[in-house]
This record gives structure tokens, sequence and C-alpha cells, in this order.
């Protein structure tokens, strides 16, 4: 039923669920546009759609895309987010025109505040189904995909918003210690599941993957840097130029070379869960239905409430 839910949504907007296509890492690109335009130039015509939560620009002359998150007050990963989130991105791989998607937050001070709490609290187990099923496919389009992708971590990004940071290609981080990037889930009682271990050791290294995974660490920008789970910091105002000149680097290279080259690196993490998948979801449901878990997320929402009020 959660399938047949999310891909009626995923197809209503013209785009095919991931088990009804081709993996996004296998498929064929045809030729590539003209290269990214300097910085400075007056912007090309680009093409824009949004949606609640989510805002894409593509620049059809240089082939790279912004996609803006646009859901206060934290950009939190809630179910309408992530099939919005797959939607675009799906949109953006089916277009000849693009070639690369430099992914940031549109709010100021945080990137994404990772999965929505609510969302995983006080639900039916059909719901908490379709959750995660939708988590996954947000992961499994983005970590495959054939675009160039950056990251331009403009805020803190705990949790699901690190897991969205870490799939991309390359992450550059606002230079300031206010900010902190990680996979926070141990703090909340929540285990990462292996596809987002996977995905931080592939980055950081076991070692530090390991004390920071059961740490629950959240490292500030500066230590995130040092670490390598980010891959450069600049300031504020640089953040979005520094993204342009490295979307360019990237896009200087053959298309598909670098995609076959990012396939022969991901492709075994990315298999892993799709073989997986539906054991992922049982494992989730069974993990996120005990009563000591449901009591441990109902007391960091009160405290949530009372840091707002």
């Amino acid at each position: 039923m959660a399938a047949a839910t999310l891909a009626r949504r995923l197809g209503r907007s013209g785009v095919l669920p991931l088990c009804c296509r081709p993996p996004a890492w296998d498929r064929a690109r045809g030729p590539p546009p003209s290269p990214l335009q300097p910085p400075g130039l007056p912007l090309a015509p680009c093409r824009s759609f949004s949606n609640n939560k989510i805002q894409v620009e593509l620049d059809e002359s240089s082939g790279v895309a912004m996609m803006k998150f646009k859901s206060p007050p934290v950009n939190s990963l809630s179910l309408e987010f992530l099939t919005e989130f797959s939607i675009s991105l799906e949109k953006l791989e089916n277009d000849r025109a693009c070639r690369g998607v430099i992914i940031t937050s549109a709010l100021p001070k945080i990137f994404s505040s990772g999965l929505d709490i609510t969302e995983m609290c006080g639900k039916s187990v059909e719901h908490y189904s379709e959750f995660w099923r939708a988590v996954q496919e947000l992961w499994l389009r983005l970590y495959g995909s054939n675009l160039v992708t950056v990251a331009a971590v403009n805020g803190s990004s705990p949790a699901g918003g690190c897991l969205v940071a870490l799939s991309c290609d390359y992450r550059i981080m606002t230079d300031n210690p206010k900010f902190s990037i990680g996979l926070n889930e141990a703090q909340l009682g929540i285990v990462a599941p292996f596809w987002f271990k996977d995905t931080f050791v592939n980055v950081v290294g076991h070692r530090i993957a390991e004390c920071s995974l059961q740490l629950g660490s959240l490292h500030p920008a500066p230590e995130a840097h040092r670490l390598g789970l980010v891959d450069e910091l600049v300031s504020e105002e640089k953040l979005m130029e520094k993204a342009a000149a490295v979307m360019a680097q990237w896009l200087a290279l053959p298309d598909h070379a670098r995609q076959l080259t990012k396939t022969m690196m991901r492709k075994a993490v990315l298999d892993r869960l799709v073989a997986h998948r539906e054991e992922d979801i049982k494992n989730f449901i069974t993990f996120i239905s005990k009563e000591s878990i449901q009591k441990s997320l109902r007391m960091y929402m009160e405290m949530l409430k009372k840091k707002k009020s």
C-alpha cells in the first residue's frame, strides 16, 4: 500500500518511482550543453519550477540547476518534502539540458534539520512504511545521480540533513563555528541505518564514523572540515560563488567518464539497499514502533516546544 501511494504521488508529476525505472546511475545521458557560465556575467535564461517545499532554477546555457530548500522553520524532511525532493531531482535527471545541481537552503542559518520527528511519532504502521520508503527514495536518487551534485551548506545540518550533504559529490560549508553537521541520531535514541553508516564511512573513514555515530556527534564547521566531513569552508558571502566554481571544475570533464567512475565507487552501497529495501523498512517499523523509542521522541518534541516558547 505504501509503495503504491508513493508511486501514485510521483506518477501524478510525470516521474516514475525508482522501482519502475532504470537506475539513475546506469542511464546514458545525451550530449552535454555549454560549460558553466563564468562568475560575474549576467545570468542566462533560466527555467524554474517550484512546489511547496523546494525551488529549482535551471540555467540552460550552463546546464546547472540551483535547488533551494524552502520549508520553514528548519527544512525538516517531512513526507511531503521527501516526495517533492525526489520529484524535483528526477525532473532534472530527465532534462538533457541539466548536467549538475547545487543544493542549498533558502532559509538563513539552517541547511536542513533532518527527518521530521512528527512523521515518526504516534503514527500508523502504514504511515511509517510510506515515510521510510520516501527516505530511501531520496537517498537512492541523490547518491546514485548521474548529475554533478554540490552541497552548499549554509547553516546547521544534523541527522538527515547531514545525509543529504554526504550524498552529494562535493560539500562546501559556511565557515561559522555556530553551524554544525553530523549524524546525531544516537542522541535521540535512534540508530542510524546501515546505508546512513555506509555513506558516512565512505566520506570520513571507519574510525571517525564509528566514534561520531556512537556519540551522536554534531561537528562545528571547522571540525567538520578537519575530519573531511565537508570538503571546503568559505565565508557566507563567497559560498555560492565557490559552489559555482567547483561545479565548473567538475563539468569540465567528459560526463561519461565521471559518471562511470561514480558508478564504480558507489554502486555496491546502492545495490546493498536495493537488495534489502523491504527488510530495511520492516526493521525501521519495528524499531520506531517500540514504546521506549516513542517515549524518547515525545520527550524530544516536548523539549523543542519549550525552546520555541
